[in-house]
């Protein structure tokens, strides 16, 4: 049977919901509706009417709307530090390279998983449960080891990389929403989105250094 963006679920798959794929199920249905609407375009009956099931079941699982988007949220930033960790590969060959592989895996992210980001991104209230901080700060201190590995390999002292790697995730959540929006498009000399974030990062870097000296 072929699958949407959510899957298309046969009658074996639902009867799979009573042993723990229901949960699963709705994370996914979020997903695809933040992609869709916005995060707060939907109702947990509607993720439950794409899902299949009636009004009542999604709450086996989520109290409320906002511990599904928590969960959503959890798992958006934990796939998204992967992706980082990935790129970044321990500083290989050096610093600066590894770092716009990181750039380049950021955008990415937010271009492929448009449901996950928005949730990610929504408002920091959705991740005070279900472990959703935890996975955010994960995420940020892969950026931050990053940040300071680049200053060490430009001989400044390492203090500052939190510091440096608030300016660049800022930086770069502001590059992605341009970029979702269309207001940035890549291959335009002038608003290229990956050439936007590197310039603007680089800035930060050399502002950083000389601070640092």
């Amino acid at each position: 049977m072929p699958r949407g963006p959510w899957g298309t679920w046969d009658k074996s798959e639902k009867r799979g919901y009573h042993h723990g794929r229901l949960k699963e199920a709705l994370v996914e249905a979020a997903r695809s509706l933040v992609a869709r609407h916005g995060p707060a375009g939907f109702t947990l009956a509607e993720a439950a009417k794409l899902v299949g099931v009636t009004p009542a079941a999604p709450y086996r699982h989520f109290s409320d709307r906002d511990e599904l988007m928590g969960e959503v949220a959890r798992q958006g930033f934990d796939n998204f530090r992967g992706r980082l960790v990935a790129a970044w590969d321990e500083g290989r060959p050096d610093a600066s390279e590894a770092l716009k592989r990181m750039g380049r895996a950021y955008l990415a992210f937010a271009r492929d998983e448009p449901g996950y980001y928005f949730t990610m991104f929504g408002h920091a209230q959705r991740l005070a449960t279900g472990g959703g901080h935890e996975a955010a700060q994960r995420a940020f201190d892969a950026l931050a080891n990053a940040a300071g590995g680049v200053l060490k390999q430009r001989g400044a002292r390492a203090d500052g990389a939190r510091k440096l790697a608030y300016e660049i995730w800022s930086l770069s959540h502001g590059v992605a929403t341009l970029m979702l929006g269309r207001h940035l498009e890549a291959g335009n000399s002038e608003c290229d989105p990956m050439t936007v974030l590197e310039s603007g990062v680089t800035a930060m870097i050399e502002k950083a250094v000389w601070s640092a000296r």
